[in-house]
């Protein structure tokens, strides 16, 4: 019976491909993956040195830079262990991190938020093009594998959109890169963790100076108990100022929380 359902599962993917086939998001040649494999090698599998905390790039050469260590993926980390695990990158960090430090203490990234790679994240946020989110995903638990004395968080929760963006859009581009991260790093999601009780502006719309203005108080964590004590980790497509993280964080951090990592697939370069 189970190999009548395996014949028939593979013919039917079979029949999809060539009855729908698919397209690279974007190269455009045909492809079964939502992204090329030539367009991954040559455009999302670079790597560069970045500030441990922010993600801004650092010079090279740098030790961040150095050989993939081996990184044990299999535990989540908490409280106790934070300040050992940090302590081997702090004088890595950039100038800005180290004269105002951030909420949050770690960033991981995939990919800087720049041509081409800028159109695959337009056309998840506003293209319904959901089929890249477990790319992101992926990309991201590459990054974490190659990261130093990275302690993965005890659980992951999504940036939230407000009611209103959530009702326009009909989805949450973070949390569907957190779904598949979470599962592909097996730690828990919570979906409503944090929850955003203002209808902010979006950032991207708003100058530079008043963006800290624009997202204050714009977030809330309903149960403090599933927070305290625990490192938690927060997912999102893009950051640039990193004001709405640095809020979210701050966030959690007043309801307990021992280490806030975020887990962003692009990052805007610095101007």
């Amino acid at each position: 019976m189970n190999s009548k359902i395996a014949i028939a599962t593979s013919a039917g993917r079979w029949l999809l491909r060539h009855l729908l086939p698919g397209a690279c998001a974007l190269c455009g040649g045909a492809s079964d993956a939502a992204v090329c494999p030539g367009c991954i090698h040559q455009c999302l599998a670079t790597t560069r040195p970045r500030c441990p905390r922010c993600a801004n790039p650092l010079p090279s050469p740098c030790p961040l830079s150095g050989p993939d260590p081996e990184v044990d993926m299999s535990t989540p980390g908490s409280g106790p262990e934070i300040e050992h695990e940090l302590g081997g990158w702090l004088s890595w960090l950039c100038g800005a991190c180290l004269a105002e430090p951030p909420a949050f203490d770690r960033t991981l990234v995939a990919a800087d938020y720049a041509l081409p790679v800028d159109q695959l994240v337009l056309q998840l946020k506003f293209g319904h093009r959901l089929a890249l989110a477990p790319l992101f995903a992926g990309l991201l638990r590459d990054v974490a594998l190659r990261t130093p004395d990275l302690v993965l968080p005890a659980l992951l929760c999504p940036v939230p959109l407000g009611p209103r963006r959530l009702a326009e859009r009909g989805y949450n581009q973070a949390l569907e890169i957190a779904r598949p991260l979470a599962r592909c790093m097996g730690v828990a999601l919570h979906a409503r963790l944090v929850l955003r009780v203002q209808d902010t502006a979006a950032q991207s719309s708003v100058a530079p100076d008043q963006r800290q203005q624009n997202i204050a108080g714009a977030f809330v964590v309903p149960d403090a108990a599933l927070v305290a004590g625990r490192h938690i980790g927060v997912v999102d497509d893009v950051m640039t100022s990193g004001h709405t993280l640095n809020e979210l964080a701050a966030t959690l951090k007043r309801h307990g929380a021992a280490q806030v990592s975020n887990f962003v697939f692009a990052r805007t370069p610095p101007h």
